[in-house]
């Protein structure tokens, strides 16, 4: 007895349990399952044009906008000075003489370091000294020449001489110039190296300069981009320095050599920094434009719908909705372009499409900045609203 009562309670249990699978099954069949072609409804079965009653299903929806989108690539890159130099001494000897000022500005010319030059200085006059003196013997060769008291011979090492004593001096006079260092171009002093009393050899790290009037950006893109970069295209760069401020520059030079390890080509670009905002060494994210695209249609992605490799919107047209294949083109900024299925100004829905079959009656919710809220909690209300007796 035991046992029969044992069997019939599990058979209960089974029946009970596939009745429950089978509803769940029926009540949660999505919507937006494809009908089968030609499929025709039963001879007065309802409309399936909302929620039982007849009352309209709340969603958010937005506009087909006209916008201007830009084909780019994004990549990651860094500063580098428009010119910059390491200031280095062509002879050695001890610093006399420091004329700049760390972090300054200085022009081009300006003379920066100063290295004891009393050596030099008294090499020069000895060779003016050397010059003077074969000047004379030259000239008083050549009036003897005229007269032919000396021979030729003697008059060409007199003029030998002077063309001696002559380079004497000038090679005098570029060791003495070379004493003081001057800067070659505007830039920024960066921090000096070495004091005054120090003695520096030839080479010997000094300072820097840097050019900030302008900055280069180098970067890198794959290989397969190669064909669609061209000089002059334009390039956005932002830092972490300045979030959200963009940087405008111009593509100046593509490196015609690819990195066979990476496959990979080296680009630069140029942009102003007159303000010095931007410094050589910061890390820049960069987007390069290879095109603009103006007049371009516009959605939310959210508005999509796809469907194996297929996208559907639902656009609402008289209160209704009615589903719309489309064919997307780009995606940007959590928006994506419609080639083909829609116009601009085409009300779609954004939010609630689970909810929707062909011709279902909607009504359109706020999707201004408290719509979040208010959209979370409308749907609650509507669906609890034909419940209330008499309202």
């Amino acid at each position: 007895m035991a046992a029969s009562k044992n069997i019939l309670v599990s058979v209960v249990s089974v029946l009970a349990l596939s009745a429950l699978g089978t509803y769940a099954y029926y009540a949660n069949r999505s919507p937006l399952a494809p009908q089968p072609a030609g499929a025709q409804k039963p001879a007065g079965a309802p409309a399936a044009a909302g929620p039982p009653g007849g009352f309209s299903i709340p969603v958010e929806t937005a506009k087909v906008a006209l916008e201007t989108l830009q084909e780019d690539v994004s990549a990651v890159g860094s500063l580098r000075s428009n010119e910059s130099v390491v200031v280095r001494p062509e002879i050695s000897g001890r610093i006399s003489g420091i004329d700049f000022i760390e972090g300054a500005q200085v022009r081009k010319g300006a003379a920066l370091v100063v290295l004891d030059s009393s050596t030099q200085a008294a090499e020069v006059q000895q060779a003016r000294a050397n010059l003077a003196l074969a000047k004379t013997n030259f000239e008083r060769t050549q009036e003897l020449q005229k007269s032919k008291f000396v021979s030729a011979n003697a008059g060409d090492q007199a003029l030998n001489g002077l063309k001696v004593a002559q380079a004497n001096l000038a090679l005098a006079e570029a060791r003495l110039a070379k004493t003081r260092i001057l800067a070659p171009f505007n830039a920024t002093i960066g921090l000096r190296q070495v004091s005054v009393g120090d003695y520096v050899k030839e080479g010997q790290d000094l300072v820097t300069l840097e050019d900030l009037g302008a900055l280069k950006l180098d970067f890198r893109l794959p290989e397969n981009y190669f064909g669609r970069v061209k000089l002059g295209q334009q390039v956005e760069i932002k830092t972490d320095a300045y979030p959200g401020q963009v940087f405008k520059a111009r593509l100046i030079a593509v490196d015609p050599l690819i990195d066979q390890a990476g496959r990979s080509m080296s680009l630069r670009a140029k942009l102003d920094n007159p303000d010095g905002k931007l410094r050589p060494g910061m890390f820049a994210n960069v987007r390069l434009i290879f095109s603009e695209r103006a007049g371009a249609l516009t959605l939310p992605e959210e508005a999509l719908v796809p469907i194996s490799t297929e996208h559907f919107v639902f656009k609402v047209l008289g209160g209704k909705v009615q589903r719309v294949k489309v064919r997307i083109g780009l995606r940007r900024n959590a928006k994506v372009e419609v080639i083909e299925g829609l116009q601009s100004g085409d009300e779609v829905v954004t939010a609630g499409q689970l909810k929707l079959r062909e011709g279902a009656a909607v009504k359109p919710l706020d999707s201004g900045p408290a719509a979040g809220i208010a959209g979370a909690s409308a749907p609650g209300k509507a669906a609890a609203a034909p419940g209330k007796p008499g309202s």
